[in-house]
């Protein structure tokens, strides 16, 4: 197993697995929790998610406010486009995002930190993602953060996505008021 920082913003982690195939198939180990914690990544998860959905959708760019998650996520069928982009209010890499493509196929896992706006694009006909998250969600607390927005220039690889109805309203960042967003709380 391996773990790498992300380039732009290194609070964000690549896990790569170790996958032993065979005639029968494969096996890989999706968690544990010493090997995780050795990385940096919080042992204690509360909750775990999985989505469906269809090629050209893209979901987010969410976060929670006052129950941040910390995500672990992967893709059990299929592919993403992965993106996490820094909206923590003080942190030097505020506005800044990266991308990785998570699939079925690279059996990678991303570990994005709470604090983070996060969304995906799929990229194969369907996808399911797995994700544990280090909080619970609240849907009260949900927050978006438009797709498109012009400040992070994100090169999504689909010009014109299928969006929720709620996602497809999400403001951009400038027209969200301050304390509606995360502040950075150092290392």
């Amino acid at each position: 197993m391996k773990c790498t920082p992300l380039k732009v913003l290194p609070e964000i982690k690549l896990i790569r697995r170790e996958v032993h195939k065979d005639a029968r198939g494969y096996f890989l180990e999706t968690f544990h929790a010493d090997r995780y914690a050795s990385f940096g990544i919080p042992a204690r998860f509360v909750q775990d998610n999985r989505s469906l959905s269809v090629r050209n959708v893209i979901r987010g760019l969410h976060y929670q406010l006052k129950k941040p998650q910390g995500k672990l996520i992967e893709v059990a069928e299929g592919s993403v486009f992965d993106v996490a982009v820094d909206i923590r209010r003080g942190s030097s890499t505020f506005g800044r995002w990266e991308s990785v493509v998570l699939s079925a196929d690279n059996f990678d896992q991303l570990y994005i930190p709470a604090g983070f706006a996060h969304g995906i694009c799929v990229l194969s006909e369907r996808a399911v993602v797995v994700y544990k998250c280090t909080d619970y969600y609240d849907t009260d607390d949900e927050r978006g953060i438009a797709w498109n927005d012009p400040l992070f220039g994100i090169d999504w690889p689909v010009a014109h996505p299928i969006l929720s109805e709620k996602d497809g309203k999400n403001p951009f960042l400038a027209d969200i008021p301050d304390e509606d967003l995360p502040v950075y709380r150092g290392l």
